[in-house]
């Protein structure tokens, strides 16, 4: 079984991808010392693949990299590649969902619809997989619930009455828009000789 480098040094998103795909994969983290990766994509693919070919490279490991996000229909599809720095470069989640409450403030609930999209690129060696995934829903008028991270407080997904942050870990993953890629992921690392 050959090591996986995941390529973010995001601990939340390392435990979710890890809890997704579960075992059989030997997933290493990004090291401490691993140089940062600019994330200036015009979208989330490109992001993906500026993480995955620049990781890959540095840790001689085949990579999983993503790029994910929240995009809101009554903002344009805002904030988008965004998501993470929305209020600002150095901004929080608190921050930041502030500010999206805030643009979406006296918007009605029919047009509060938003989803969370993910992409995510396997590469190996020169070749390079590109996996998608998204979850629709729409945007509370509060914010709600403490597990989760990002916009979970704010994020109801279609079929559900509460956000992603009240919800127990276990069906966030069952049902979240990075499960519907890693689910695909999964389907082709379990393909390769060795699974992986």
């Amino acid at each position: 079984m050959k090591k996986i480098l995941v390529a973010t040094r995001n601990e939340n998103k390392v435990r979710e991808i890890r809890a997704i795909l579960g075992d059989g994969f030997e997933l290493v983290p990004l090291p401490p010392e691993a140089p940062d990766v600019v994330e200036d994509g015009a979208t989330f693919l490109d992001n993906a693949l500026k993480k995955a070919r620049e990781y890959s490279r540095y840790s001689h490991l085949p990579a999983i990299a993503e790029d994910s996000g929240l995009e809101v229909e009554a903002l344009g599809g805002a904030p988008g590649v965004y998501s993470a720095r929305y209020a600002g470069e150095n901004a929080g989640t608190a921050e930041n969902n502030r500010l999206l409450l805030d643009r979406l403030s006296g918007v009605p609930a029919e047009r509060r619809g938003a989803r969370f999209v993910c992409t995510l690129v396997y590469i190996n060696g020169g070749e390079e997989h590109v996996f998608e995934g998204e979850v629709k829903g729409h945007i509370a008028n509060a914010g709600a619930g403490r597990t989760g991270f990002g916009y979970d407080p704010l994020f109801i997904p279609d079929g559900y009455d509460k956000p992603f942050a009240e919800m127990t870990i276990e069906v966030k993953n069952s049902i979240s828009h990075r499960y519907n890629a890693l689910k695909k992921l999964a389907a082709y690392l379990a393909t390769l000789p060795g699974r992986a």
